[in-house]
């Protein structure tokens, strides 16, 4: 499948990374917004903004979405205005968003029957992965459509899994997110230790990063909690809604995740206090 033509809908803070990519590889790209001033930045390099999901369907093969919450993604693919009833037959359609591993094979039946391919195909990597192209990719669905999808996968991302069958993308962010949510309060904790210890936070990092407690959080995040930088390179109500997804999927499997509810509770907790548009490492503040 020729991939030159390329609808985006979800232009915050990972889309508009994702977006800018593929612009760079020499595609062209297609945008809904509800207002044009969010797709500004990705119309300034060249994208063409549509007022209507329809159009956008109607004149791209490919069609990747990444918004905030599972009800986003229902808006969006059903319904006479949706994505499902407007793409042409055989258009590719990648859902992005970390959402309902059932609301993934829901779409991949109805796409189905349309003659459309759907993967479901969340990421990890945070805003920083999506402005360099570095983001890990977990895909479900059709191994034929993964086949097809890995030219773009490659523009932006670099780890990339096909883990299955529709949904089994969105299980497996399930276990990247339940990884994160207690790591999460750990880097936290010792962030706040180090400071109560009366050491220097930056050299603590510099001994912990490359040794067995090492991880992403703590590479990436710790270093904005020591300059109390809490813009959002992942939303806390977003991590709030991974969570959610996550708790209830464990409890239909009868699976019990303590750890993850706690974090759950810590980050509810965050949001009360005002800091559901701040970035995940805000939870500092719960520690100092």
């Amino acid at each position: 499948m020729e991939m030159t033509r390329i609808g985006l809908i979800g232009t915050g803070v990972m889309g508009k990374g994702i977006g800018l990519n593929l612009i760079r590889a020499g595609h062209e790209l297609h945008l809904y917004t509800r207002t044009k001033e969010k797709a500004k930045t990705l119309i300034e390099q060249g994208a063409t903004w549509h007022d209507r999901i329809p159009t956008v369907a109607e004149n791209c093969q490919v069609i990747l979405t990444i918004v905030g919450y599972p009800s986003d993604v229902e808006d969006i693919y059903f319904g006479s205005t949706g994505i499902i009833a407007n793409a042409k037959p055989g258009s590719l359609l990648i859902d992005m968003t970390t959402s309902k591993p059932a609301l993934a094979e829901k779409i991949a039946i109805e796409a189905q029957h349309q003659q459309l391919i759907a993967l479901d195909a969340p990421v990890s990597g945070g805003d920083i992965g999506a402005q360099n192209g570095t983001l890990s990719i977990m895909v479900g669905g059709d191994q034929t459509g993964f086949i097809h999808a890995r030219p773009l996968f490659e523009i932006i991302g670099e780890n990339i899994i096909h883990q299955g069958p529709a949904g089994a993308g969105q299980h497996t962010k399930m276990c990247n997110q339940i990884t994160i949510a207690s790591n999460m309060i750990g880097v936290s904790e010792a962030m706040a230790y180090a400071r109560k210890a009366g050491l220097n936070p930056d050299q603590v990092l510099k001994s912990i990063t490359s040794g067995a407690a090492g991880s992403w959080s703590l590479s990436h995040l710790a270093p904005r909690m020591i300059n109390e930088d809490f813009s959002p390179g992942f939303y806390v109500k977003h991590f709030i809604k991974d969570m959610c997804i996550a708790l209830e999927t464990a409890e239909e499997m009868e699976l019990s995740t303590p750890g993850l509810q706690l974090a759950y509770q810590l980050y509810q907790q965050l949001a009360e206090a005002g800091e559901q548009d701040s970035g995940t490492q805000a939870l500092i503040k719960l520690f100092n």
